[in-house]
């Protein structure tokens, strides 16, 4: 009887222990599988939130601007939009401006210019930037630029622009405009932006 007992003791022991050990590894594939999806969406969160950043900084353009116009630019005579007109934006160079309502600040006749060139402040080459006006070019004469010269930009729209050599890719004589207008996707009051061509703005 005593012998049996003694059987029985350490058959109970050996299963306890062996039971212990199955649930000890059945937390731990729990916890590997619960930590496996967390860390893997924990990642994809960080890469869509580094992705989200990138995409929202893709503008460096300054919106805003001071009142204050190159030396020697002329201001229209007659303009089609004249000071304190209002007129939609048709065609916009940054997100929110394009059918947004504009108010006219100043009216100017020039040569403007659609100009590609590398910031000098290392960034990315930026292609087809629209506009830079004449007296906005360093080596600017009475005489236009025609495609394909190269010019540098006294201009500061974006980061990097002023210094910077540019190409000119095509000109165009025209009235541009200094506009305020509010930007339909964000919201925020845009000042004295710098510039509007004739030929993007309409009156409905």
């Amino acid at each position: 009887m005593k012998k049996e007992k003694l059987l029985l003791g350490a058959f109970l022991l050996v299963f306890t222990v062996f039971i212990t050990a199955c649930s000890n590894n059945e937390g731990e594939m729990n916890t590997n599988e619960n930590t496996g999806p967390n860390e893997e969406t924990n990642e994809e969160m960080s890469d869509e939130s580094s992705g989200s950043e990138e995409e929202m900084d893709h503008s460096d353009m300054n919106h805003s601007s001071s009142e204050e116009v190159p030396k020697g630019l002329e201001e229209a005579d007659k303009p089609t939009y004249e000071v304190g007109d209002t007129a939609t934006i048709t065609d916009g160079h940054m997100s929110g401006m394009e059918g947004a309502e504009a108010t006219i600040k100043g009216a100017y006749h020039t040569i403007a210019y659609v100009v590609s060139y590398t910031p000098v402040n290392g960034g990315e080459r930026v292609t087809d930037h629209k506009w830079v006006i004449h007296e906005e070019i360093k080596e600017a004469g009475e005489e236009p630029f025609e495609p394909g010269d190269k010019v540098t930009l006294n201009a500061s729209h974006m980061e990097g622009m002023n210094g910077a050599t540019a190409t000119i890719e095509s000109a165009e004589e025209t009235t541009v405009f200094m506009v305020d207008f509010e930007n339909m996707d964000s919201g925020n009051k845009i000042e004295n932006h710098k510039w509007v061509t004739e030929g993007e703005l309409s009156v409905d």
